[in-house]
């Protein structure tokens, strides 16, 4: 029995099809009865017989800070996959990402020092990995400051900590650091917004780039290193670094929107800052544009995959592919919502 945290997200669900396809007992924790219905969507982009599938899951109403719930949850377990995380970089609620990313986290690493799981697997980001320096492509092993950082890496990093320590204290891990993650189904957030922010037909792009991988190439390795003998590793996961305007571009191809050909200048950036702040103090709403984020847009970051190429003799789908995919399921559902 494999146990599955943030089951019922982008990350989560993906692999959890995967592993019950792949004839492995799965137990997943969920949160409420709206967010398994996100993951029977999910199931529906590859599969015909969703509930048959679903059926075969052993699915745990609980919380990640809900010791009592996460203890029954790690009955006769194995093998964990971590993929539960808050998601925001809003600086407000860094105490609230600090609470679910790392004391979240440290919960899960000491249950399973507890129970004696044999290996965990642990998804953090990108962002805890240093940047990339003088036009080289950034690698695990490059060093890692806070500037620039924004809320919801530093707390991947201090999560990332905690696995860490459990590695001291006999447990078996691997943590993978994917750059944006391309897949369908969650079009309100991560890189689900590429999709609906281009289908407004934006003529503007900013000048940085990063890393993108495609979310069954990022289930697939996390698969093959829970099979695998490697322990106590990080690897980046990463198939192609790409600029903005051209992931923007690709992405207006494949929902056939017009190419964005305006590329975003610094001061436009700070000025959509400063209205993005004055509207979070009007209506409430969580920043979306932080200095952090502006410093990110307009600078490129690379990145390196061949460490976990040449661990698992890898290759990693076009991300174009991954793009193209994603598209032609978010044209059916928005079209058909209209």
């Amino acid at each position: 029995m494999v146990l599955v945290t943030g089951g019922t997200g982008l990350v989560g669900s993906h692999l959890i099809l995967r592993l019950v396809l792949s004839k492995i007992k799965v137990r997943a924790i969920y949160r409420s009865q709206e967010k398994l219905q996100q993951v029977k969507k999910v199931f529906s982009y590859y599969q015909d017989d969703v509930q048959s599938i679903f059926d075969q899951i052993d699915w745990i109403q609980g919380d990640i800070l809900d010791l009592p719930s996460l203890e029954y949850a790690f009955l006769d377990v194995k093998q964990v996959y971590h993929a539960a995380a808050l998601i925001s970089f809003d600086p407000k609620d860094f105490k609230k990402l600090r609470k679910v990313n790392v004391e979240g986290t440290a919960n899960i690493v000491n249950l399973c020092i507890h129970h004696n799981i044999e290996k965990l697997c642990y998804v953090s980001t990108i962002g805890t990995i240093g940047r990339s320096l003088r036009g080289k492509e950034a690698t695990e092993e490059n060093d890692w400051n806070e500037l620039y950082t924004n809320v919801y890496a530093l707390t991947k990093k201090s999560a990332e900590m905690e696995v860490w320590r459990g590695t001291q204290e006999n447990l078996d891990a691997v943590i993978v650091n994917p750059g944006v993650i391309i897949g369908p189904g969650f079009w309100a957030n991560g890189s689900g917004k590429l999709f609906t922010t281009v289908n407004r037909g934006y003529s503007f792009y900013p000048p940085g780039g990063t890393g993108f991988v495609s979310v069954n190439d990022v289930v697939q390795i996390m698969m093959k290193l829970m099979e695998s003998s490697i322990k106590n590793e990080r690897f980046i996961l990463v198939a192609e670094n790409l600029s903005f305007k051209e992931a923007i571009s690709l992405t207006a191809k494949h929902i056939e929107k017009k190419i964005p050909s305006k590329r975003l200048k610094k001061w436009q950036l700070k000025i959509g800052r400063y209205f993005d702040f004055f509207k979070t103090l009007i209506t409430g709403k969580p920043r979306t544009i932080t200095k952090n984020s502006v410093y990110s847009l307009l600078h490129p970051e690379t990145y390196s995959s061949t460490k976990i190429r040449t661990a698992l003799g890898f290759e990693f789908e076009s991300v174009e592919h991954s793009i193209a995919f994603s598209a032609k399921k978010y044209i059916t559902e928005h079209h058909s919502s209209n």
